[in-house]
Order: structure tokens, then sequence, then C-alpha cells
């Protein structure tokens, strides 16, 4: 078999498992029977390992073996490692969390026999549980088999008997995740395209506006907006899509834009185009034959049509800053920087764009990756230069990993001490933008202590700067409000004060029967045992609080509710953190056309923590060579 990505089949189950959409592909399915005949003729065995079924059940033998499958598994995800309850032949078995987005069923046909599908390719999106069948070759079937059957429990990763060892062989599971998604984000509406930020002109308006200009000062602008792709704008159903995404019922399925969307990406059961939007402007501008390109000029996959217009590029580089802050000396703070260039590139014909990336040589990059329209010709220590064809609307151009170069935009640390079962006292000292200079500027800056095992019942304390405000399982402090931001300065912040929690009902009634013991202990030796008593009381109030807590699911191995700890969020502008940029001037396009090129960057939080100095925390031990 070629290896491109082929698509046998793609089922669509509602919340009640029951079949509302099916596709099957007769062109793919002809070269999956031919390769079971020339597989089957050599072996005669009926055992599943030994012989492949060429055919496809129907959808209502599907939607049963569907069902049974998450009656086995507990969920339609399944367990993903094996425990107690997992039977030999089921993904379980494998163990390896990948079976619970690559399952295998076991159907049942009307006539009694029974048929074996993988791999299948699950996305669980809102209502809709999405499988799609890639084509592989027989005997990858038979050799999944044979690992639900092993007795052993997982193997080593890159061993040859491996799960994972056998989907590097398998590149047509990563075109399947591919359609999955995209399936995923057109049945639900949820189209996104990465933001590019623009600087709108006249800003301000008004008055304001006509006084700059009348002066010449026209380098006041607004702050940089999202600009939006024009084909998602004349979706005559965006506006619905975002009230359906918030709301709790299932939006209704609309077959017809599916099978038109599962036509024109892949007709005949081979992906080449997964963007929705740039099949929408097809549908809605058509091909365009007034203005063909040059004819020495192959029009890629990703510019359907040619744009026509007012000529700009804009560039944006977005960064998330994802931290862990301990302040201890035997546990370092951890902090990473993801990053990418959002890349929008209006501009006439079939260009090439290319500049370097300023920075690149000081920054340190743990991971790149590029959009397949980008070429990367230079590389090297000192420099790194990008060329590519753009896309039409919006675009990420590139991802990185990257080190924060200016050390952390926000640190100190947080305690919270529970001085009895439903009072703390907490304390923080932070400092932020140390070290940082203009032009980086924060502009919001808000910590977030969240409680969501205990109700809060009253609060006290007032920070240096900043307000606060409170919910029931949380207390929110504004460090920097919007719109007073924070440029070429650092500043202190300090904050105590003291909480108080709704009684525990549940951790009363567990502790009557546990403090007893320890008060009859205490009686044989009190004096002895009062310093003891006096030093852990915290610590014993704390395990005695985090005892009833519910066990953590597989998909999160930190249960974050069995730790104290804030979470910071903020925004900084001006530059990136990681030290990549992008210089304007440098910006060619081939052949020459005179359009203006803006260039902007936005720094986010992801997930910033500081976690409780005086309690335990969660941490990952450092290699030691």
């Amino acid at each position: 078999m070629p290896d491109s990505c082929g698509i046998r089949a793609i089922w669509i189950f509602s919340n009640f498992d029951a079949v509302i959409f099916s596709r099957r592909f007769p062109v793919v399915e002809r070269r999956w029977r031919t390769a079971c005949k020339i597989e089957n003729d050599r072996c005669n065995s009926d055992d599943i390992t030994s012989n492949v079924s060429p055919v496809l059940p129907n959808d209502s033998e599907l939607a049963a073996a569907f069902v049974e499958r998450k009656k086995r598994e507990g969920s339609a995800r399944g367990f993903g490692i094996r425990v107690i309850q997992s039977s030999e032949g089921s993904d379980s078995w494998v163990d390896d969390p990948i079976t619970q987005h690559i399952i295998g069923l076991h159907v049942k046909k009307e006539e009694g026999s029974s048929i074996f599908l993988w791999p299948l390719i699950l996305n669980i999106k809102s209502h809709y549980s999405i499988l799609v069948l890639p084509l592989v070759e027989p005997q990858h079937i038979k050799h999944y088999a044979s690992l639900c059957r092993r007795s052993d429990c997982g193997s080593a990763i890159g061993a040859e008997s491996s799960l994972s060892s056998l989907l590097l062989d398998l590149p047509s599971i990563t075109g399947a995740f591919m359609v999955a998604l995209a399936i995923g984000d057109v049945i639900t509406g949820d189209f996104v395209e990465p933001d590019v930020l623009v600087s709108a002109s006249p800003s301000v308006g008004g008055l304001l506006d006509s006084l700059t200009g009348s002066i010449g000062i026209s380098g006041i602008s607004a702050r940089g907006k999202p600009v939006a792709s024009p084909s998602s704008s004349a979706n005559p159903s965006s506006n619905t899509m975002a009230g359906a995404l918030n709301s709790d019922a299932p939006r209704p399925l609309d077959k017809d834009a599916l099978r038109s969307f599962i036509s024109s990406s892949m007709p005949f059961g081979t992906p080449l185009d997964l963007s929705y939007t740039n099949i929408f402007s097809i549908k809605v501008n058509g091909f365009s034959s007034s203005d063909p390109p040059p004819a020495d000029v192959k029009q890629p996959a990703w510019k359907p049509y040619l744009y026509k217009g007012k000529q700009r590029v804009i560039l944006t580089i977005h960064e998330i800053i994802n931290a862990a802050m301990y302040d201890r000396d035997e546990i370092p703070d951890k902090i990473s920087v993801s990053g990418q260039i959002n890349c929008r590139a209006e501009l006439e014909g079939l260009p090439d764009v290319s500049f370097p990336l300023a920075g690149s040589n000081k920054a340190r990059i743990e991971g790149l990756s590029f959009h397949p329209c980008a070429q990367v010709p230079e590389h090297g220590i000192d420099k790194q230069a990008v060329m590519f064809s753009p896309p039409l609307g919006n675009f990420v151009l590139m991802r990185y990993q990257a080190v924060c170069a200016a050390g952390p935009p926000v640190k100190g640390f947080y305690q919270l001490s529970m001085v009895s079962e439903d009072k703390g006292a907490f304390l923080f000292k932070l400092c932020l933008m140390e070290g940082y200079k203009a032009p980086l500027c924060m502009e919001f800056c808000t910590v977030t202590m969240p409680f969501p095992r205990r109700r809060i019942v009253s609060f006290d304390g007032t920070p240096s700067i900043g307000t606060v405000s409170t919910t029931e399982h949380s207390v929110e402090w504004k460090i920097l409000a919007s719109g007073r931001g924070l440029l070429g300065k650092s500043i202190e912040a300090t904050f105590p004060g003291t909480i108080r929690f709704a009684p525990w009902q549940i951790q009363r009634l567990y502790s009557s029967s546990s403090v007893t013991p320890n008060v009859e202990e205490v009686d044989s030796d009190v004096e002895a045992e009062s310093a003891s008593n006096v030093v852990n009381i915290e610590e014993f109030l704390m395990e005695k609080m985090s005892k009833d807590l519910p066990p953590v699911e597989l998909e999160e191995p930190f249960c974050w509710q069995a730790y104290n700890y804030a979470k910071v969020s903020f925004k900084i502008l001006g530059a990136s953190l990681s030290g990549i940029s992008v210089d304007p001037k440098s910006v060619s396009i081939y052949p020459a056309v005179k359009a203006p090129v803006e260039f902007s960057t936005q720094v986010t939080s992801g997930d910033y923590i500081l976690w409780n100095t005086l309690d335990k925390c969660p941490s990952v031990a450092s290699e030691t060579i």
C-alpha cells in the first residue's frame, strides 16, 4: 500500500450512543479488500490473529460494539492502563494510555461471525463521539490483536513488540487524528484562527484624534485588535455558532455542511486540505478565472484562490509563559516559554516572503516547527532565516519552545498556614517586572487563590497595592488593573491576611474517631509529646483535611485539589520574553511590491503557579549525572 493517508470510514455518535452520521469511501475499501485477499490467502485459520475481515459492519452493529466497549472499559475512552476490570483482548489489556484515543472494536455480525476493527481514532467533542478508521496493512491489525492477548503488562518503550513501535510504522494514524479533529470543529462550529494584532488608525476617535492630527502627532494609535478572516465573517452561521457553544444543549448536526466538507477536504477518502476556512472561501468566492496565476508558477494547495485588494503583511509573536514557583532551596523554580509567530499576508499573486529571525542567536530555543508553506534554507547558531509562500487568512507560521531569557516577570512567595481547621493565615510577597525595561509593559496582573473544596465565610486583609474581591471558593487580588500598565519599572507588592472557611462537616464526622486514640496516647506521656504536638499541629491539620480528597483521574497525574497554590494571570506587550523578534525593515517580498509590514508582540500567562511554601507541593526530580 502507498504511504499516503487513506480513510476507510467515518462514524459520528450522539450522546445516546446512536450513529447519527456515517461515511464510507469505496475507493479506499477496494484497496483494503485487495490487501485482505492477499493476506488471507496465506493463512487458513479462522482465528482473529490470522484472518482479517474485508468488509465493514453496518451502523447498528458498530453501535452495539461501541456500547459494549463502554460497559467493559468503564467509559468511551476506557481505562488506558491494565486494571483489575481489564479483560484479555480489550484495549486496556495492552496497558498503554494511547488506547484511550486509538481504540479497537469487536463487532458481532448479524449472521453470528465477529470482526475486529482497528485502529479507530476516537475524538470526543461536545456531545458527539467521532470515530475515524484509517487504512493500514492487515498485518498491523494482527500485530495489535496479539498485543491484546499477551500475558505481560506493558513493555519497554521502543521494544520490537510494543505498541509505540507499531504506531511508528503507521503515519496514516497522524492524518486520521487530523481528520477527527477537523470534523469535530465542523460539527460544533468551533473555528478558531490565530490572532494577529494590528494598530488601527484613527485610534481614539472624536476630539483627541482631531487634536493630535492637527498638531502632526500621528504615532498615537489604539491597542492592537484581532484581525478576523474575511471568510469567517462571511459565514452566515458564525453568530449562531458562539451561542451554540455556550449552550448545554447539543448543536444540531448539519449533515449537508458535513458532507460538503468531507467531499471537498478528502475526496475519495484521501485528505487534501482540512482547513474549513479555505473550503468555505472557495464555496463563497469560487475559482476566479479573471486573474489566473502565471503559467510557470504552481499554485499551492493552501492558497486556492488569489487575493485582490490593499496589500500588507502583519506579523505577531504570541508567547505563553508557564511557571512553577516554589521558593525552596531544594526545589528549583521552573519557567518555560511556548511561542508562535502568527501571520496574515494580504498580497496579490503568489509572492514569496522572507525575513531573518532577530535574537535567535541569543534565545535558547528547545523546539522549532514551521507551517508547510515555509522553507528554512539557513540553519546556524547565529542566523535563522525563514522564507514562505503565505496562504490565505491568519495562520501560524512558526511554533517554538524556549527558555525565558529575562527571568520570571512575577517572582516571590506565597505562604498559607492553617492556624485551625477552619481558619488560615496567608502572606504574599511579590516583585513584578524586576529587571525588565521599556518597551516591555505589563498591562495587567491578577493573583487568584482557589479553594475548590472549601467555602469561604469571611476574609480579612489589605494589600499594599491593588484591590481584592472574593467568591465562595476563591480570593482574587488585582495588582494591576487593565488600563494601568507598568512600563519600564518594577514594583513590589505584599498582601497579608486571614481567611475563614465554613466547617467541613464530612471531615468532622471522620475525625471524631481518629482523634480519640491520639488523646489516649497523649495521656500516657503528656509532657514528652507536648512540644512535638505544638510543632506538628499545622501538619496534622493539613493531613487530616486532605484524607477525604477524591482519587486522581488518569488524565491528571497531579490533582491540584490536594495542594495549596495561587495562580498568576498577566499580559505583557512590547517585546517577547524569549528574545525572538522580527525587524519589519528586514522583511522582503519577491516579486517586490509596496506593502507595509506591521509587527507586534504579546505575552500572556499560562499555568503560572505559586506553590504554598509551607505545604506539600508536586515536583519532578531533576536528572543527575
